[in-house]
């Protein structure tokens, strides 16, 4: 059975960028738990659809975390990204940290909407993000900050997958 049709790697590349930000905002940056499923292995998945295009974050919780990201197009997967990160021990206060992530990940720049922005403050908080690469293929790390001092941090990679022709 062929393959379905794929877009251009050009077009690609501005396609999975634009999902990504609607996608980012409707997935773990929305804080909308009552939408997220609850797998029996005690992941946590969480979907958006919009028409050729599908969404799928599926991540395990608690201290530390981890997981990945995939992106559909016409059901075939064509990007990903793995995390992995924690919350410092010395810290007590883990749901207001992870809140404070979710409104800095709501503000991902459009070119690179892999994580969050560069830098996002609000009040005693400062999130930064810092990668390299582009949507095709990437890494980074983000951290959270109190007066100077990381209280928390995740890694990332990911890019395009199946894109070569059989």
């Amino acid at each position: 059975m062929p393959k379905k049709s794929k877009p251009t790697e050009l077009d690609m590349k501005s396609e999975v960028r634009k999902f990504l930000i609607v996608a980012n905002l409707r997935g773990y940056a929305a804080d909308n738990t009552k939408a997220w499923i609850k797998e029996k292995d005690g992941s946590t998945t969480i979907v958006y659809e919009r028409e050729d295009w599908k969404y799928h974050d599926n991540f395990f919780g608690g201290e530390p975390y981890g997981g990945r990201e995939v992106v559909f197009y016409k059901g075939e997967p064509v990007w990903m990204m793995v995390y992995y990160g924690a919350i410092v021990e010395t810290e007590s206060d883990v749901k207001g940290l992870y809140q404070f992530l979710q409104r800095a990940l709501r503000a991902d720049p459009e070119s690179n909407p892999y994580r969050g922005p560069k830098s996002f403050k609000e009040g005693e908080l400062e999130y930064r993000n810092s990668w390299t690469g582009e949507v095709e293929s990437f890494s980074g790390e983000e951290g959270i900050y109190r007066a100077g001092k990381r209280i928390y941090w995740a890694k990332y990679l990911g890019g395009f997958v199946d894109q070569r022709a059989e």
